[in-house]
């Protein structure tokens, strides 16, 4: 999916460390020679890489978007968000984004198609995000996990959209994926 940089020299570790290691993500302090000869230390979030499921329902007037509502204890509110979830070892970004549908909200869908791929925050971050867009959706039981709380709703995409650029929708990713719903749908109808 992401590619390295062809125009740019690369960078050379001299060393790495890990300095944390928990159940989700590991933390590395890095000695690196950057590409412009300096050698500076970079701490590193690692991460296995996320998936973003927007499940977009194409019945009526307007598409629909179904979002879930959870507690993120990092940011101290409940949200709404797309439904999201790490990449577990051995299973693809497609298994986990249709794993991930079932478990937070209880669809399933007949159509899969990757939007975006982008890093989280690269300055820090080595996570990585493919946002798939699911169509063709089928209710079903959810199967959250222990320690998930989530209520779903769908919201017209018009609504979405104003939530996202009014402040009620504060997650990246759900900003992202919610603009890139609508710039397609508005170059589709053109």
């Amino acid at each position: 999916m992401a590619k390295k940089d062809a125009g740019s020299k690369s960078a050379k570790v001299v060393s790495s460390k890990v300095v944390y290691q928990g159940p989700v993500f590991h933390v590395t302090t890095d000695q690196v020679r950057e590409p412009g000869g300096v050698t500076v230390r970079r701490d590193v979030v690692r991460h296995q890489g996320s998936v973003v499921v927007m499940p977009v329902d194409d019945r009526g007037k307007e598409p629909k978007v179904l979002l879930a509502r959870q507690y993120r204890h990092a940011a101290t509110r409940t949200m709404w968000e797309l439904s999201a979830g790490r990449i577990d070892e051995g299973e693809s970004a497609l298994e986990a984004a249709k794993r991930e549908l079932i478990e937070e909200t209880g669809y399933r869908a007949k159509k899969w198609h990757e939007a975006m791929f982008f890093y989280v925050s690269p300055g820090f971050l080595d996570e990585t995000m493919a946002v798939y867009v699911a169509r063709g959706l089928e209710k079903g039981e959810a199967e959250p996990e222990e320690d998930e709380v989530i209520a779903v709703r769908f919201f017209p995409l018009s609504q979405a959209v104003r939530m996202a650029t009014s402040g009620k929708i504060l997650d990246a990713k759900t900003i992202a994926g919610i603009l890139w719903l609508n710039e397609t749908e508005r170059n589709r109808k053109r």
